[in-house]
Order: C-alpha cells, then sequence, then structure tokens
C-alpha cells in the first residue's frame, strides 16, 4: 500500500495564476500545468536564493522531495517558454500557512476539464490525412480533433521525442492540457497510461496503419474500445 503524500507547507498562492504568449488565441495554445508547490519551490530557490536544505526545511520536506518538485517546477517553465505553450499555475498537494502559523485547508490536486467530444490522435504530421503514428510518448504530435464540428487543432510533441526518459508521462500531461478526454494511437506504455489515467483520459489503442480521419471515423462508428490497461 502506498505511503500517503506529506502536504507541502506553502507561504501564499499566486496572485497570477495564468500566462500565454502574446498574439496567440488560447483555442490554438497547449497548457503547461504548474503545481502550486512547484510554484513555492521556484521562489524559495529561484527568487528568494535559498538553499537546498533551507529550502526544504521552509516547505517541511526532504531535500529530495524539495529538489524533485524544484525539477519538475522548472521543466513546466521551461516547456511553456520554449514550445510557446500557455502556463497554468494550479492544483498540487499543499497547505498555506499564515502569518500566525495557522495552516488553512489542504488543497487537493485538480485537473483540466476534459471534453469527450475532443479527441487526440497521435499523428506523424498535422493533417486529418496524415498517418496515426503508432509510439505514443514520442509520436510526432497529436492532431485534437472535436468531433462535433471536426475541427482541429495540432499539438507538437517534439520536447518529448528528445527526452532520454519520461517521453510517455509528457505526452500524456500534453494531451490532458489541451483539453482531450479521448486518446487514440497505437501502443502506450505502463508509465504514460497511468499518467492518462490519473488525468481522467480514455485510451483507444492498436489503431496504427491508417490515417487520422480513419481512425476518427472508427472511433465515431463505435468500433474502439476504451482499454483498461497498457498493450506495451
Amino acid at each position: 500500500m502506498p505511503r500517503p503524500r506529506n502536504c507541502r507547507r506553502v507561504e501564499g498562492t499566486p496572485s497570477v495564476t495564468y500566462f500565454k504568449p502574446r498574439g496567440v488565441p488560447l483555442r490554438e495554445l497547449a497548457e503547461t500545468y504548474l503545481s502550486v508547490e512547484g510554484f513555492e519551490a521556484l521562489r524559495l530557490a529561484d527568487l528568494e536564493g535559498l538553499a537546498m536544505e533551507a529550502a526544504a526545511a521552509s516547505m517541511q520536506v526532504s531535500r529530495h522531495t524539495f529538489g524533485r518538485i524544484l525539477t519538475e517546477a522548472r521543466r513546466a517553465v521551461a516547456e511553456a517558454l520554449v514550445q510557446g505553450q500557455a502556463l497554468r499555475i494550479e492544483g498540487g498537494h499543499y497547505r498555506v500557512d499564515d502569518s500566525n502559523g495557522q495552516s488553512r485547508p489542504v488543497e487537493r490536486a485538480k485537473h483540466k476539464e476534459l471534453s469527450m467530444t475532443k479527441v487526440a490522435v497521435s499523428s506523424e504530421g498535422p493533417t486529418l490525412q496524415d498517418q496515426v503514428d503508432p509510439r505514443f510518448g514520442r509520436s510526432g504530435g497529436f492532431v485534437v480533433v472535436d468531433i462535433e464540428t471536426m475541427e482541429s487543432v495540432y499539438v507538437d510533441n517534439g520536447a518529448s521525442q528528445a527526452m532520454a526518459h519520461g517521453a510517455g508521462i509528457g505526452a500524456a500531461q500534453r494531451v490532458a492540457g489541451a483539453g482531450a478526454g479521448v486518446l487514440l494511437t497505437g501502443y502506450v506504455g505502463p508509465k504514460a497510461f497511468e499518467a492518462l489515467k490519473a488525468a481522467g483520459v480514455k485510451v483507444g489503442q492498436d489503431l496504427e496503419g491508417m490515417t487520422v480521419l480513419e481512425a476518427l471515423n472508427r472511433y465515431k462508428a463505435g468500433q474502439v474500445p476504451f482499454a483498461s490497461q497498457s498493450n506495451k
């Protein structure tokens, strides 16, 4: 049975929780998520300049845990900047201590509201005529389609392709960040499948060897069952 996660102490929640590239409509943007405890770790380490030991003590976590939180936070910010994505700060597992040392209620993890009419298809290119990329974690990108209107946007997955580890988890974050409630792909690794499941994304697998449009038509015809586990 997994050990329960301790709440991370933060001194306050951010006053601004959303950043986006100037001049780019929201409908064209993928989102990257930064947890509130990640925001606090950035504040302590990169703004206040605290050493690891002092910053970990402030958040009342181990040095190892603080290092992991900080690494994840820096990666989220870097991904938003490099990929030109919006950055949303929300959720996590933390508590807020006021000036008297009293704790406010714990904040639980939040997820972007997903739409079951939005379907993400791992793709070798940005159009409905491109081939389904069977590699979920290292696919070229995702064509995200509103199956009611058939309007689509393309979410690039180049950052995951370059990662030595964690490509599937990063790809899962992009799919969820695009608001897709369904993923159609070829094969998904166990860690990526768990990340998609935790985000509330339903997964249809074994759809290689066809175009994005053909995969969508098969899904709309009810011929794609949702998977209960990874097929890789």
